[in-house]
């Protein structure tokens, strides 16, 4: 998880204290930062999914439709990066040796208690042209990239599994009354 982000954004206006990646969302550790739980302007809350959001462009997106997305995914934490093309394949190439651009790439966390789930990042140039092509909005299509991604995360694998990835984007999709994803567009030729 990257340390800084720019922006930190909260589910539900329940607040959760961000240091160096870590949530702190028990009581102990709100005392500690002096914040009184259960007050009126910081209610008492379970189950907070968090979105650490490192926005590296000037684009701006429906982030309440990601955390809801991720509340139904998970109940862990996700770091979000959203980057251009040529940070993306510099990343694309030092992780997966592949030398190119793409839409999306997941990194899932260490397993150790209360670790967030990983780390999502989607290149915005491909959200737009990809959006514009199909002819549906780019919220739409970082939607459909950030379901992926958190799907991935979750272990999912479209390449080697027997349909399961693809059932469950279908199912976010519809719940969601997203467009078509790639890997269903895909498998629909």
């Amino acid at each position: 998880m990257y340390k800084d982000p720019h922006l930190v954004h909260f589910r539900d206006y329940c607040v959760t204290i961000s240091c160096f990646g870590s949530v702190f969302n028990e009581e102990r550790n709100y005392r500690r930062f002096g914040i009184k739980m259960g007050s009126k302007k910081y209610p008492l809350c379970y189950n907070i999914i968090m979105i650490e959001l490192d926005n590296r462009t000037d684009k701006n997106y429906n982030f309440d439709l990601l955390e809801q997305i991720a509340d139904v995914l998970t109940t862990q934490e996700i770091e979000l990066i959203l980057t251009d093309n040529s940070e993306i394949a510099e990343i694309n190439r030092e992780f997966r040796g592949i030398d190119n651009a793409t839409d999306v790439l997941s990194f899932p966390s260490d397993p150790f208690p209360n670790a967030p789930l990983g780390s999502i990042v989607i290149s915005v140039q491909k959200v737009e042209s990809v959006a514009q092509a199909l002819g549906h909005t780019e919220n739409d299509e970082i939607a459909l990239l950030f379901i992926h991604g958190i799907l991935h995360l979750l272990g999912f694998d479209h390449e080697t599994d027997k349909g399961e990835m693809r059932e469950k984007e279908v199912e976010m999709i519809e719940k969601f009354n997203l467009p078509k994803s790639l890997i269903v567009r895909t498998l629909e030729e």
